[in-house]
């Protein structure tokens, strides 16, 4: 059970718990060069990150993760650090994906979570929406994620 600077556990967190301005931290997870190379055979089998013999020749110098990898590595740490367990009813999206950074095998991957704005719905009383800051970090602490994710949560009963 973390709180991780939540006045919750993540098993009890409602909308009123998102609160804007509040930064949270969690991580890591470490990918290897054969968990890079499954994702990017299945969903993204471009050169750089699936033939290693190209991608050293290549702008990196080596391997690196799919970016839609990299969120993936992110969206793990958000679901078992972040998101509620008992109120999260889905995000209608995510906005200004950016990876300025390549993510390399044996990267471990943190999370920096910022609370940009929680609002009450209008329509529907009973929950709210929270906009989300989402930076991924690497061990040399390079940014090699940024996005803006919407997601609602229940309001407590």
């Amino acid at each position: 059970m973390t709180t991780a600077g939540f006045r919750t556990a993540i098993e009890d967190r409602y909308f009123e718990d998102y609160i804007p301005g509040q930064i949270h931290e969690f991580g890591t997870i470490t990918v290897s060069e054969p968990e890079i190379l499954e994702f990017a055979r299945r969903f993204d089998p471009q050169p750089m990150h699936v033939d290693p013999e190209a991608a050293a020749e290549g702008r990196y110098g080596g391997i690196i993760a799919s970016g839609w990898h990299t969120v993936g590595l992110a969206m793990r740490l958000l679901v078992d650090h972040y998101i509620s367990k008992v109120a999260s009813l889905a995000s209608p999206g995510v906005d200004e994906v950016r990876w300025p950074h390549p993510v390399r095998p044996e990267d471990a991957i943190r999370i920096r979570v910022s609370v940009l704005e929680a609002r009450p719905s209008r329509s529907k009383p009973d929950r709210g929406v929270v906009r989300t800051l989402i930076e991924a970090f690497n061990q040399d602490d390079q940014l090699v994620l940024s996005l803006v994710a919407m997601s609602i949560f229940r309001r407590r009963p």
